[in-house]
C-alpha cells in the first residue's frame, strides 16, 4: 500500500483518481468543499496548497508519493490571486515534498505551455521550447510552473518528477471553456486558420497517472490520443453549420467587447483559437508504454455521444 497525497483531490479528474487508488492510503487536500461520495481508503483534508501546514501534514501522514492536480483552471477577475495559487502554491507543495522526504512528484501541467503561436511546428514533441503565452495566464503560468520544476530537478535529483502535458482533456461529464465551444448552436472558424485540437480521454489521464504511481516513473510526456482534429472536422462530426469570420473582424469584436465590460476576453485571445497547440504522443506510447485507448476523434464522439450532440 502506497501513502499518496492528491492536491485538488475534490476536483474533476481528482475523484476519479481516488475511486481510482483505492488499493491505497490517499490523503486529500482541497478548497472545494468535500464530496459526498467518501471511501473507506481516502482522508480530506480542507487546506489550500498555499498554506504553511501543508509541510507538517505530509509528515503526520507519511507521504511518499504527491500528485499535483490544484490549478487555477478558469482565470478569474483576481490575477494576483490567480498567480498566487498557481506558482507560490506549486512552490509550497514542491519545498513540502523535498523537505519530507517524498519519492516522487506528478504534475499535470498542459500542452498550453507551449504557448499559442503562429510559428508552432505542426506536431509539438517534449523536446520543443515552452513558450506559454503571458496574455493567457493558464498558458503563462504553466510555462513557469515547469521553469520552476527544471530547476527543482537540478537541486533536488532525489525527489523523481513526473510532468505530463496534456492536450484538451475530455470525457463524459467535462465542462469547461472548450467544451462550452461544442454546446452552442454554430462553431466559430477563424478563417484562414484550421484550429486544430488534441484531445485525450479523461480516463486514460487516470491511467496514465496511475500507472506512474505504481512503476514510480519519471520524465515529462505529452498526453493526446492519436490524430489531431480541426475545426471543420469538429463541426461535422457534431453536425454543426460553421460561422467563419476574419480575424481582423473577431479582433475588433473583442476590443469593443473588453471596452465595454462585455466580455473578459480582449483581441489577444484570438490566438487562443487560431493556433492551438498540437502534441507528439510518441514519447508516451514508446517511452512511458501506455496507448491511448482512444482516439482524438473516438474522444470527441464519445464527449458528443454522451452530451446530447449527435443525433
Amino acid at each position: 500500500m502506497k501513502r499518496i497525497l492528491i492536491t485538488g483531490s475534490e476536483g474533476y479528474i481528482g475523484r476519479a483518481l481516488v475511486n481510482k487508488l483505492s488499493e491505497h492510503y490517499v490523503l486529500g487536500v482541497d478548497i472545494q468543499p468535500a464530496s459526498s461520495l467518501q471511501a473507506p481508503h481516502y482522508q480530506y483534508v480542507p487546506m489550500d496548497i498555499r498554506d504553511n501546514g501543508l509541510s507538517a501534514l505530509i509528515a503526520e501522514h507519511n507521504i511518499e508519493q504527491v500528485v499535483h492536480l490544484a490549478s487555477v483552471m478558469n482565470p478569474g477577475q483576481d490575477p494576483q490571486r490567480d498567480y498566487d495559487i498557481d506558482i507560490n502554491g506549486t512552490q509550497n507543495v514542491l519545498d513540502a515534498s523535498v523537505a519530507n522526504g517524498v519519492t516522487q512528484l506528478i504534475v499535470t501541467s498542459s500542452g498550453a505551455a507551449y504557448g499559442y503561436h503562429a510559428d508552432n511546428p505542426a506536431w509539438l514533441t517534449e523536446q520543443h521550447p515552452l513558450r506559454g503565452n503571458s496574455a493567457f495566464s493558464y498558458s503563462h503560468h504553466k510555462r513557469l510552473i515547469e521553469s520552476m520544476l527544471r530547476d527543482a530537478r537540478t537541486k533536488h535529483p532525489q525527489l523523481r518528477q513526473l510532468v505530463l502535458r496534456p492536450g484538451t482533456v475530455l470525457g463524459q461529464h467535462t465542462n469547461n471553456l472548450i467544451t462550452r465551444l461544442f454546446q452552442r448552436p454554430r462553431m466559430l472558424k477563424i478563417a484562414g486558420s484550421p484550429s486544430p485540437f488534441v484531445f485525450i480521454w479523461d480516463e486514460d489521464v487516470i491511467g496514465i497517472i496511475c500507472q506512474g504511481i505504481e512503476q514510480q516513473r519519471d520524465g515529462i510526456f505529452n498526453l493526446a490520443g492519436d490524430g489531431a482534429l480541426s475545426i471543420d472536422e469538429i463541426a461535422a462530426t457534431l453536425h454543426k453549420p460553421l460561422l467563419t469570420l476574419p480575424a481582423g473582424l473577431l479582433k475588433a469584436m473583442l476590443w469593443i467587447g473588453r471596452l465595454f465590460k462585455l466580455t473578459p476576453y480582449g483581441p489577444e485571445q484570438l490566438d487562443f483559437l487560431r493556433y492551438r497547440p498540437v502534441l507528439d504522443n510518441q514519447a508516451l506510447k514508446q517511452q512511458f508504454g501506455y496507448i491511448p485507448r482512444k482516439t482524438s476523434q473516438q474522444v470527441l464522439e464519445f464527449y458528443a455521444r454522451h452530451n446530447g450532440l449527435l443525433p
